[in-house]
C-alpha cells in the first residue's frame, strides 16, 4: 500500500471480557450537532484525541488514515472513497480537502456526507472537511498536503502511540 513502516511492539494483552472493556462512544463520530460542518465537530475531535494524549497535528496526522479505503454504506451510511487511490498510502486527502470543492449530498441511509461535484466519485464527512475549516487543523491539513515524506513520517510515529496506548511492557519488533 505504499505506506510506511511502523514500528511494532509484541505483548500487548487484550481484555477478552467484553464488559471489562472501554465504553461504546470513545472514538470519534462523523458528525456532531448541528449536522454539517461545524465547529462542534472540531471540539468533538478534540475531547475524543485529547483525552488519549494526542494534540491537533496528530488528531490531523490519523484522520488521513482516510487516504485508505473508503465508507460502506451498510456499515456507517456513509459511501464513497475519500481519494482516487483508496489502496494507496499516501497524501492525496489532504490535497483533496483543500483543492476540491465540497457540497451536500445525502446518502440513501440518510447521512449528509459531502461529494466533490466534478465527477462527484469522492467523498468527505463533516469531520474530515472540519479540519479544512477550523484554522488550528487547517494548518497542519496545508503542511500535509504539501509535504508527503513528514506526513509518512508523522503517521508512523502517531499510529504507533495510538497501538501502543494504555499498554506497557512491549517487546519492539526488530524488523527484516
Amino acid at each position: 500500500m505504499g505506506g510506511p513502516t511502523i514500528p511494532w511492539s509484541s505483548g500487548r494483552v487484550d481484555e477478552m471480557n467484553p464488559s471489562n472493556g472501554p465504553p461504546d462512544g470513545r472514538l470519534p463520530n462523523a458528525d456532531t450537532p448541528p449536522e454539517g460542518v461545524d465547529k462542534n465537530d472540531a471540539a468533538h475531535l478534540r475531547k475524543v484525541f485529547n483525552r488519549m494524549g494526542f494534540d491537533d497535528r496528530e488528531i490531523v496526522c490519523l484522520s488521513g488514515a482516510h487516504s485508505l479505503g473508503r465508507a460502506h454504506l451498510d456499515d456507517s451510511g456513509y459511501d464513497g472513497p475519500w481519494t482516487g487511490a483508496p489502496t494507496t498510502f499516501g497524501n492525496g486527502y489532504f490535497v483533496f480537502i483543500l483543492g476540491s470543492p465540497w457540497v451536500p449530498e445525502r446518502t440513501a441511509k440518510g447521512k449528509l456526507q459531502y461529494k466533490n461535484p466534478i465527477g462527484g466519485q469522492f467523498m468527505m464527512l463533516p469531520t474530515d472537511l472540519i479540519l479544512r475549516d477550523d484554522w488550528r487543523f487547517r494548518f497542519w491539513v496545508w503542511v500535509y498536503a504539501k509535504r508527503p515524506f513528514l506526513f509518512r513520517s508523522d503517521f508512523a510515529k502517531a499510529f504507533q502511540k495510538l497501538e501502543e496506548l494504555g499498554t506497557s511492557h512491549l517487546t519492539p519488533t526488530d524488523w527484516a
